[in-house]
């Protein structure tokens, strides 16, 4: 590979490496779309009857990868394994986080969590 890695490159990194140490990582697109009664289609457009928007995702500023971590804890819990929410936003060359981005990360490591970003393939 030459240059800077994509976020796609960055992404995939992520979830084979995490996978590999037992997380459980999972792509998480979020975004806007229309659904509604297709009344008529062409190769460039989709006419829609009782149109009405459709939130994919999480929440605004949600995180491109989540899932969970395995962790065993000490003493406390005698060994047992948990399960911490994992959240890694993934971003490439100069790209920066937004408000939302930052918010969610500061959140998920505020309650416990793993929320970082990344910006390499060193997954």
């Amino acid at each position: 590979m030459t240059g800077k890695p994509t976020a796609n490159e960055i992404t995939d990194s992520i979830l084979l490496a995490s996978t590999k140490r037992g997380a459980r990582l999972f792509r998480q697109n979020t975004g806007m779309g229309w659904v509604g009664k297709i009344l008529g289609k062409t190769k460039t457009a989709i006419t829609l009857g009782n149109p009405r928007p459709l939130h994919a995702g999480l929440c605004k500023g949600s995180s491109d990868i989540i899932g969970i971590t395995p962790i065993v804890v000490t003493q406390e819990m005698v060994g047992k394994t948990v399960g911490l929410f994992t959240a890694r936003e993934v971003k490439a060359g100069n790209d920066q986080l937004t408000t939302e981005q930052r918010k969610f990360l500061e959140m998920v490591n505020k309650l416990g969590g793993i929320g970082m970003v990344d910006r390499s393939l060193d997954a």
